[in-house]
């Protein structure tokens, strides 16, 4: 039976991405081999299709670095026949063909079977961007953070990170404060738990100073660049940033001051190499964490591999709400 699968191949400087129909063999021999059943959009996979990217580390390549499904062989006994299963991170979908296809083979030790009562829909709505949220928050709480301190920011809320962020802090009892430069969407934020929902502009603070007034307990941010550099000034005495996006950007400035006179924590966030047991660990809480009924409402549409292209696209321009979902073979 042959693989369904959106591919990026190089034509000289230029990536031409289209769907095609692959042999098995052409997957790699990888021992754990899952029929996909969802995948899901992320910033990422916008970025793979870039020409002079360099995020792929291969081509051609099949992206998705979220997928979602059974296992249909395995010679590893915790991962039988009939597992559902999610994978995400390590190359998947950069450097290793990913999940945009009908079918995948992947390593054992990239591989988490799903708790009872998780669907792999849910598991690919929830996928690399609510694993991103409940690392952060990890982060966060190790700094001390518990929802008796007060505010903790979101930035970049409409973003699969950032909706899941303020998902996942609601549910656990803080006072999410969502930043979004989209006003339209503010609803579907205060649906997903925010207390207030603030624009961008209201995030910078008084220009061209070093520290701003302490407003945050903590703040996860999704954004990176100026918005990073704003928020590390405005965050309260012993607080912590969680950073983990950089679609503003990937480079930001700042004084020392947040850091020797408040005693602030910059927290780095990687969804890319956690070992397997931590990412087993968070995906055992997924059901408590991130509710069926509330991640579906993260979802902006369903596409089969046909409409990736368009999706790609429109995720680059920031013209996406939460999740984009992928079913390959619909």
């Amino acid at each position: 039976m042959g693989v369904r699968a959106f591919v990026v191949r190089r034509d000289g400087e230029d990536l031409r991405c289209a769907v095609e129909d692959l042999a098995q063999d052409e997957l790699g021999n990888d021992p754990v081999v899952i029929d996909v059943e969802w995948s899901a959009l992320n910033f990422k996979d916008s970025m793979v299709v870039q020409p002079g990217n360099r995020v792929a580390r291969r081509f051609p390549l099949v992206p998705g670095v979220d997928l979602a499904g059974t296992v249909t062989e395995s010679a590893d006994p915790g991962l039988a026949a009939g597992t559902a299963v999610v994978v995400h991170g390590y190359d998947l979908g950069v450097a290793h063909h990913g999940g945009f296809a009908t079918r995948a083979r992947v390593p054992e030790g990239w591989v988490v079977p799903l708790p009872e009562g998780v669907s792999t829909r849910q598991a690919a709505t929830v996928g690399t961007a609510g694993f991103t949220a409940a690392l952060s928050l990890r982060g966060l709480e190790r700094n001390g953070l518990s929802p008796a301190d007060g505010p903790v920011l979101v930035t970049g809320a409409t973003g699969g990170v950032g909706s899941m962020a303020v998902s996942l802090l609601a549910s656990r009892g803080y006072e999410v404060v969502a930043s979004t430069g989209k006003s339209a969407e503010h609803p579907y934020l205060l649906a997903l738990g925010a207390a207030s929902v603030i624009g961008r502009d209201d995030v910078a603070g008084g220009p061209g100073r070093v520290l701003g007034a302490e407003r945050w307990a903590a703040a996860v941010d999704c954004v990176g660049g100026p918005t990073l550099s704003a928020v590390l000034r405005s965050v309260r005495y012993g607080g912590a940033v969680a950073a983990s996006g950089l679609t503003g950007g990937a480079e930001f400035t700042s004084t020392v001051y947040p850091f020797i006179v408040r005693g602030i924590t910059l927290v780095g966030v990687d969804s890319v190499l956690t070992p397997i047991a931590e990412r087993r660990a968070v995906w055992a809480t997924v059901a408590s964490d991130f509710p069926a009924a509330r991640v579906e409402a993260m979802v902006e549409r369903e596409i089969g591999l046909e409409g990736i292209s368009t999706a790609l696209d429109d995720l680059a321009r920031s013209a996406v709400r939460g999740k984009v979902l992928v079913r390959p073979d619909p």
